[in-house]
């Protein structure tokens, strides 16, 4: 065989294989909309922070069940994954994935950096786009409370299941984050960190990395009654991640309105308006807000009722700032309530293919609404204790260490589920 008949059969070959997705460009804004090659990018996402800990070859990783997972989103129609990039320790500290990769101030493990370099080039062979969170209001990964701590030699409040435990005083110590020069230059050094990385796999800067869709602040960033600092430490962390990185887009991870928006100190038009924020974001969890009732199913008609109302309103506030929404957290738990992986979803799968209907409407009448993700990719995981709280060394869930393990992941088994999924991307 010649060389031109050798290298059209490797075209062939290759360009034949499901992982083979070929040279793409980063995704950019054009008029309000999502466009990568020069098309319209949308996409059916979900969430699954877990992935830089899977594809470490250090304790927790696990490489071929990472290439796994990747290959069963890919064959769904999943286009993009919303991964956490930035942990933080004491590894021996409660309700957090372990290990993190910054077990103290500035000291990184380079096992965990790499099993992120690890997933973006595995993600890219797929031609999955990453949403990459840079920081976490809660604590399941240590997130701003750990910064606080760091910074004045105090002890989290940790809240609920902790004995005594108060959602509004650990919201109250994490949103001091944004007042408190130290934790914010820590959290900013811990940025550069990232952002600034060069894949040890790939040898492609981050900042040129086509599998980045985005940077985000942080999960649900709260500004509690710090409006003001809050503000100001999403304008300069943005401009430190621009300065960084000019090419890739930047966004919040901002829940946009809750049921008390004023409580969470956030508003939906003046977060996303700030300088550098390229596209809105949105979160709705009618469970936890105490709309839907797993144990009264009639209360499903009201949630769903609810979600097209907030997919509605916050689209209608993205178009007349013309920016792109993705609504990039909703989820369901299993019928009942139950944490049994092999009890059934009936309602979760009428809720789900109800939110993909209203986002595809809604995408039609407005396309301001350009990406939808699922809350969360469990896959072929199975909590150690139905129900029990994660403990280090136990399989990574979809649900946070600090959640009921099986509450709102989606199985690899989750059959009908999966099957709305896939009807929803193609």
């Amino acid at each position: 065989m010649n060389t031109r008949s050798w290298i059209c059969l490797m075209v062939a070959l290759f360009s034949s294989h499901p992982a083979f997705a070929g040279p793409s460009s980063i995704v950019k804004i054009q008029n309000g909309l999502f466009e990568r090659n020069g098309k319209p990018y949308v996409f059916v996402g979900t969430n699954f922070w877990q992935g830089m800990n899977l594809g470490s070859k250090g304790p927790g990783g696990d490489r071929p069940r990472l290439i796994r997972e990747l290959d069963r989103l890919q064959n769904a129609g999943i286009k993009n994954l919303r991964i956490v990039a930035l942990t933080e320790g004491p590894d021996t500290s409660p309700y957090r994935v372990t290990p993190s990769n910054q077990p103290s101030p500035g000291q990184f493990d380079e096992s965990l950096l790499e099993g992120l370099d690890f997933l973006l080039v595995e993600m890219g062979k797929r031609d999955l786009t990453a949403v990459i969170c840079l920081g976490n209001f809660w604590p399941w990964s240590g997130g701003f409370a750990q910064y606080v701590s760091w910074a004045e030699g105090s002890s989290i409040p940790y809240p609920p299941p902790h004995p005594g435990g108060s959602w509004s005083g650990f919201q109250e110590y994490s949103s001091r984050f944004y007042t408190l020069p130290k934790a914010r230059k820590l959290h900013a050094e811990a940025v550069k960190r990232i952002v600034s990385r060069v894949n040890t796999v790939s040898g492609i800067p981050y900042a040129k990395d086509p599998t980045i869709l985005s940077w985000q602040l942080a999960n649900e960033p709260r500004g509690g009654r710090y409006r003001t600092a809050f503000l100001d430490w999403m304008g300069s962390t943005a401009g430190l991640i621009k300065q960084l990185d000019p090419l890739h887009l930047v966004t919040t991870g901002s829940e946009g309105d809750t049921l008390n928006p004023v409580d969470a100190g956030n508003d939906f038009v003046q977060d996303h308006s700030v300088k550098g924020i390229d596209y809105a974001t949105l979160h709705v969890w009618v469970e936890n807000w105490g709309v839907y009732d797993p144990k009264q199913p009639v209360t499903l008609t009201k949630s769903m009722a609810l979600m097209s109302q907030m997919i509605q309103s916050h689209t209608e506030r993205a178009a007349r700032m013309k920016k792109p929404l993705v609504l990039e957290e909703f989820g369901l738990a299993r019928d009942q309530r139950s944490m049994d992986p092999r009890s059934p979803t009936l309602n979760r799968d009428r809720y789900f293919a109800h939110t993909f209907a209203e986002v595809t409407r809604i995408r039609h009448l407005t396309g301001y609404l350009t990406g939808v993700a699922f809350w969360a990719w469990s896959g072929e995981s199975r909590p150690t204790v139905p129900g029990g709280l994660w403990k280090h060394g136990q399989p990574l869930l979809g649900d946070p260490p600090h959640e009921e393990q099986g509450w709102y992941g989606i199985y690899d088994t989750d059959d009908s589920t999966m099957s709305v999924i896939k009807r929803a991307s193609e």
